[in-house]
């Protein structure tokens, strides 16, 4: 999942927490992320791994994998992170469910079958899913999701101006859960290479670009970039003043000592300023 490191545990909460409802639907009071690192040779760890609370049942543990490409190794990798989670909770049933998000024709299998074992898990091709069906929704959280969904004949600029112009409606004034909202729709539409139009209606409404996370992270690098080269051309004045200085202090050593050896010669101390280029308070004086 692109831009995973600029996402908080509270907006991948409420990512699985809303992929659950709308996609699976299924009603979670509440959810718990859980640790998915494993000591591996590759880093290789599952996505979204919460231990959930349905309205009705018992808690489980759902396993939500976003993928934006085919991988022909796809089941082996969730029966991997399958066996991770039972390592690491045994007893609990786990629900996994692979929700592809890419643009190419769904081509990964539901499972693996062999005479040994037969293994499945859901998958949910978001392409498949007409945006509208989301997008009717009055909860700002599926107007998220909507932008994952297949536009059909609707261009995709024209999807995300609707998009982002009923969010800032249903979330009014409440500027917490717009910017918790509006950094979803961000990461998610990275994915469809949509990010460039988002910051254009975001723009174009006069919603404030500060809200979306590629904002502060332009404003932090700006910000690094600012200091290093601040830093690099203060030790570069720094160094040229330093030098400047000590090729001057040099310079001045050098006359003082060339003064002294002119007055040794019995030279006048006018002739020994002009000679030198001191001023006559600095020409040294014969002792007597």
């Amino acid at each position: 999942m692109s831009q995973k490191d600029i996402v908080s545990k509270g907006l991948l909460k409420h990512l699985l927490v809303d992929m659950a409802r709308y996609l699976l639907r299924l009603d979670l009071i509440d959810a718990e992320l859980l640790s998915t690192e494993e000591q591996r040779i590759e880093d290789r760890r599952a996505d979204l791994v919460a231990k959930v609370k349905p309205a009705q049942g018992d808690r489980f543990i759902l396993h939500l994998e976003i993928q934006n490409a085919n991988d022909g190794q796809m089941p082996v990798r969730m029966l991997r992170y399958l066996t991770d989670i039972h390592l690491a909770h045994p007893g609990q049933r786990v629900h996994q469910c692979l929700v592809y998000i890419g643009a190419e024709r769904l081509t990964m299998k539901k499972g693996l079958d062999s005479p040994q074992l037969r293994y499945r898990y859901e998958v949910i091709d978001m392409r498949s899913i007409d945006y509208r069906t989301l997008y009717a929704s009055d909860q700002p959280e599926a107007l998220v999701l909507a932008i994952l969904g297949d536009f059909g004949a609707d261009e995709p600029p024209t999807v995300v101006r609707r998009l982002v112009e009923k969010l800032y409606t249903l979330t009014g004034a409440d500027e917490k859960r717009l910017r918790e909202c509006l950094s979803m729709l961000e990461i998610l539409a990275d994915n469809r290479h949509l990010t460039l139009n988002l910051q254009e209606t975001c723009a174009m409404l006069q919603i404030n670009l500060e809200r979306l996370p590629s904002y502060q992270i332009g404003m932090e690098k700006g910000l690094e970039k600012g200091l290093e080269k601040g830093l690099e051309k203060g030790m570069e004045k720094g160094m040229e003043k330093g030098m400047e200085k000590g090729m001057e202090e040099g310079a001045h050593r050098k006359a003082l000592a060339v003064a002294e050896r002119l007055l040794a010669m019995n030279f006048s101390p006018e002739q020994i300023a002009a000679i030198t280029q001191l001023p006559l308070t600095e020409i040294p004086t014969k002792a007597h």
